[in-house]
């Protein structure tokens, strides 16, 4: 009988990641509203950053990121030795998921949970353990619920990917109060420059307090997604472990200086926030009706769900909206069949839409 390397179980169990298309797929230019990217494209002074370091190319990059991460703790009032640097917030989660969970664990996640999460759980060896949502929103209650003795992390996006859908403070908090201080609790903050909720607030306080506590951002988000650049802010503890199995050289020298000028373009960043503010709202209003429910977004997107016992289906929107070079994302990886996740673009792509999708939902009255 011939034998021959064989992975770990878990890897075998994961389902592949699938991103969001970027074209329609006959060659035609198309819109594409499918994978939450900046609508105003990247920070003036991050492209001049970026562009800067081509003569530098052949240099190894700051394996610390020192200057990143000194750039980051001034603007949130943060302790740059307590911030780790990842080539995305992606394998930000995969080394807390090998630093904190192994054969025999489980980790706790949402019903509508990012993808990442599972697969970073898979990829350790332990078990994914789902927590039903209420009304589309990470339910509390739920979440202690499915905690067990075998639970090492519990994994939290706020706002979460992809309802849009977000915990005030005083949840997070008792989220937090209701887990065994041996439990991890990574809180996902990746939309957080995007959130206008009055009673939203991001991990940073929380990490201070206590000991089991990590807060995740991300730059691709806001302008920055081709460089693959994320950041973790964490417990002296849990910084040094991460730093023990962080790659050397993790993130480019070009990537470090775009995300650090991006960091201090504060105008580019308000007038993204503002821009996603007026059209998440307007998009919001004008999908909603008895056939299009559209969950309270506080990301750079929304989430529309159709009745498809009403009329048009979500399949029937995506290929409609395809057909017409505007492309968002299927839910079907998520268990959400009747649902499409639109990212926030420019206005014309945003009349555009609701133009389509009214028209459609019109003809099948």
């Amino acid at each position: 009988m011939s034998k021959r390397p064989a992975p770990q179980s878990g890897i075998l169990r994961i389902a592949p990641y699938v991103p969001g298309k970027s074209d329609a797929g006959d060659g035609r230019k198309a819109i594409k509203l499918s994978s939450n990217e900046s609508p105003l494209g990247a920070s003036p002074k991050a492209v001049a950053a970026f562009t800067e370091t081509a003569s530098r190319l052949a240099d190894y990059p700051d394996g610390d990121s020192t200057m990143l991460r000194q750039t980051l703790a001034k603007a949130h009032g943060l302790e740059a030795e307590r911030i780790v640097i990842g080539a995305g917030s992606d394998e930000l989660l995969h080394m807390l998921a090998e630093a904190y969970l192994g054969q025999g664990d489980e980790a706790v996640m949402s019903e509508f949970a990012f993808l990442m999460y599972p697969i970073a759980t898979l990829s350790a060896g332990a078990t994914p353990v789902v927590a039903k949502d209420r009304d589309y929103t990470v339910d509390v209650d739920a979440m202690l619920a499915a905690v067990t003795d075998k639970t090492g992390i519990v994994w939290l996006a706020n706002p979460n990917n992809p309802t849009g859908t977000w915990l005030s403070d005083a949840e997070v908090r008792r989220l937090h109060q209701g887990l065994r201080p041996d439990i991890l609790l990574v809180v996902d903050n990746a939309y957080a420059e995007y959130v206008t909720a009055p009673d939203y607030t991001t991990a940073a306080d929380l990490v201070r307090e206590a000991e089991n506590v990590v807060m995740v951002r991300t730059f691709s988000k806001m302008g920055l997604a081709a460089l693959r650049v994320g950041w973790l802010y964490g417990p002296e503890r849990i910084v040094d472990a991460l730093n023990r199995i962080r790659d050397p050289f993790n993130v480019s020298a070009p990537a470090q200086e775009a995300a650090a000028a991006a960091t201090t373009d504060t105008a580019f960043i308000a007038r993204l926030r503002d821009h996603n503010a007026e059209w998440r709202s307007w998009l919001t209003a004008q999908l909603r009706s008895n056939r299009i429910q559209v969950p309270e977004s506080q990301g750079n997107f929304v989430l529309a769900l159709f009745d498809e016992t009403a009329g048009p289906g979500a399949a029937e929107i995506f290929a409609a909206l395809c057909e017409a070079g505007l492309i968002t994302r299927e839910m079907n990886g998520y268990g959400l069949d009747n649902a499409i996740r639109i990212s926030i673009g420019s206005e014309q792509a945003m009349r555009r839409l609701v133009e389509i999708v009214k028209a459609r939902l019109g003809a099948a009255s």
